[in-house]
């Protein structure tokens, strides 16, 4: 719920700002389940793929040399360096591809294990691509439940990046860190693993 949340938040901050707007369903009768299904199975892989390779084994194999924090930062800029390919992406979409990753690691850093993470990531994907049917890091589904558009300059809306490349974004992940920090205040993950 928490990734789904989050860019629920984004959305009616557009919205209250008249910048997003659900213009009509795109999807009826067995096509909302067989594509709502389809992108959940498609990003719960995706999700499961990068959260294991990026704050699993790496972020373990980096923290032992370098401490926590430090191959965080390293980790999530390969993060944000792995989607500068994709089509339509911006620079602040990247600078929270870089947020959402240190994000990433802080659930990992206070929950002690990749699920919350994953299942943030797979949520978010999830929801940009199929419910509300934006732009995904610069890439727009098929299949997506909501019809919705976005008026105003890129850097507010996200522009072609989808949600993730508007101002508000970055200004979200620190409000969602506050709010993870206050739900899981104690650090379980090792600074440094053995």
């Amino acid at each position: 719920m928490w990734g789904f949340a989050m860019l629920w938040a984004i959305l009616a901050i557009l919205r209250a700002h008249g910048d997003f707007r659900v213009d009509s369903v795109g999807l009826a009768g067995g096509k909302v389940l067989r594509f709502g299904l389809g992108w959940a199975l498609v990003f719960l892989g995706v999700a499961i793929n990068e959260e294991f390779a990026l704050r699993g084994y790496f972020l373990f194999s980096s923290a032992r040399r370098l401490r926590f924090w430090p191959a965080a930062v390293f980790l999530s800029t390969i993060f944000a360096v792995a989607h500068i390919a994709n089509r339509g992406e911006t620079a602040l979409g990247l600078l929270y591809v870089f947020g959402i990753g240190m994000l990433f690691c802080l659930m990992v850093r206070r929950t002690g294990n990749l699920c919350f993470a994953v299942g943030f990531h797979a949520a978010w994907d999830w929801a940009q691509t199929f419910f509300y049917g934006t732009a995904d890091s610069g890439l727009l589904g098929q299949g997506r439940l909501l019809n919705t558009t976005v008026h105003g300059p890129g850097w507010l809306t996200g522009g072609s990046a989808g949600p993730e490349g508007s101002i508000v974004s970055p200004l979200m992940l620190v409000v969602f860190a506050w709010l993870i920090h206050l739900r899981f205040s104690r650090a379980i993950y090792p600074d440094r693993p053995l």
